[in-house]
């Protein structure tokens, strides 16, 4: 009972810090556009058609541009600077989607895999609204990673980061396979640090050399 009580103050305390500087948010995709571009083109080369959602949609930085036209989080405040990009939006957690099953052709996580309370509950949640053959696509900071050493380096005294939990890529795919997804395709982009960067990085296949690490794996048949 306590661990439940203690994550939901976290969440809630999480929601409050998105929420009380939105305008802190939104200010890094400008300031850092190379980098917030570079992201964007990363998830792009990796997005299958049809229809998607994105988990933690946020302000819609991501699913904007990249024409998904649902999402879900728990801060109203961001939802509604979501709607504005047309974006369908509800209220929601990773952990408990309020969605029908075989909803989506795919589901989209970016830069919010390291705020969620239980990942392996949400990557569950995510096979259960996809449809058969669905796909599930992770945006995220490798721990392991230059950028993401630096961001456990100062990670309390970010407003943010100071409620994040990194992950490395072999965590993220062990857990993904676990939940019941196969078939792993990976990119990597940001090769150095964000304010450093003077245009849209590369993208390249596979992981260790970049800060940001794009994967996307197949839900499995059913047996």
């Amino acid at each position: 009972m306590k661990n439940k009580i203690s994550e939901k103050q976290t969440e809630n305390n999480l929601v409050k810090a998105f929420e009380r500087n939105i305008k802190k948010y939104e200010d890094w995709f400008i300031k850092n556009h190379f980098a917030y571009n570079s992201e964007l083109k990363g998830v792009k080369d990796l997005l299958p058609k049809g229809r998607g959602i994105e988990i933690g949609v946020g302000t819609g930085r991501f699913a904007g541009p990249l024409a998904i036209k649902f999402g879900i989080d728990p801060s109203i405040a961001m939802l509604k600077v979501a709607r504005k990009r047309k974006i369908s939006v509800i209220g929601g957690v990773g952990e408990q989607l309020p969605i029908a099953s075989n909803s989506f052709d795919f589901a989209l996580i970016t830069t919010t895999l390291c705020f969620l309370s239980d990942i392996e509950k949400t990557f569950k949640e995510i096979k259960q609204i996809l449809k058969k053959n669905g796909f599930i696509i992770l945006g995220f900071i490798d721990r392991e990673s230059f950028l993401g050493k630096l961001y456990l380096k100062k990670k309390e005294k970010n407003p943010f980061y100071k409620f994040a939990n990194f992950y490395s890529v072999k965590e993220v795919i062990e857990k993904l396979k676990k939940t019941g997804f196969s078939k792993v395709e990976i990119k990597q982009t940001l090769s150095t640090f964000p304010e450093k960067l003077n245009r849209i990085d590369d993208i390249k296949d596979g992981y260790g050399e970049s800060g940001f690490v794009i994967i996307k794996m197949r839900k499995n048949r059913e047996v």
